[in-house]
């Protein structure tokens, strides 16, 4: 992937230099709400499953190829709701499905847009032609995440490259920080 290779280039050329350079995991951020967003799934596809086979069962219509009919619309419910995993490190954010990996370089941004519709998604893209979706809320839920790619986004502005998109950071951070601002306020009673 391309953001191993660069930052193990830097490292390299950091060590050269004398300078100590870290690229490990304990830099690696990840959604938090994941696992438990795989276990919604899980369970919702499961209990779809359990649930009509006990309404065959009732009926006494219960046969092999119906229940392999229930068990193929459970696993392509799961297929649906099956989260997609985010993870962000120093200079790149990757989001991972079920069939593949998509990652940017946060230094090398080029644009980044928001598509509003039924299901917000926030499109990344880079100078180096890789592109990522996804949903905006699991930044705002992760403001970890935000940060890296905040940091990633001024980086590639500072130098030009992030021609659009710096408003729908900027309102997201926003979001962030007012959510931030009343978590407090309502934790000491101060609304």
């Amino acid at each position: 992937m391309g953001h191993h290779r660069t930052t193990r280039a830097a490292a390299r050329r950091g060590a050269a230099r004398g300078e100590s350079v870290y690229v490990g995991t304990a830099e690696t951020v990840s959604d938090r709400n994941w696992a438990s967003d795989v276990r919604a799934a899980v369970l919702c596809a499961l209990g779809l499953f359990v649930l009509i086979v006990l309404i065959d069962l009732a009926n006494g219509t219960l046969a092999l190829p119906r229940l392999a009919l229930w068990a193929g619309l459970s696993a392509l419910l799961y297929v649906v709701l099956h989260p997609a995993r985010v993870t962000a490190g120093p200079g790149w954010l990757a989001v991972q499905g079920l069939g593949r990996r998509r990652h940017v370089c946060t230094g090398l941004l080029t644009a980044v847009r928001h598509n509003e519709g039924v299901a917000a998604r926030l499109v990344l893209c880079d100078s180096l032609g890789n592109r990522v979706e996804l949903d905006p809320q699991i930044l705002v839920a992760n403001p970890l995440l935000l940060h890296r790619l905040d940091r990633g986004a001024r980086a590639a502005r500072d130098a030009g490259l992030l021609s659009s998109g710096c408003a729908e950071l900027r309102r997201l951070t926003a979001r962030i920080d007012g959510a931030a601002a009343r978590g407090v306020f309502e934790a000491s009673d101060l609304r």
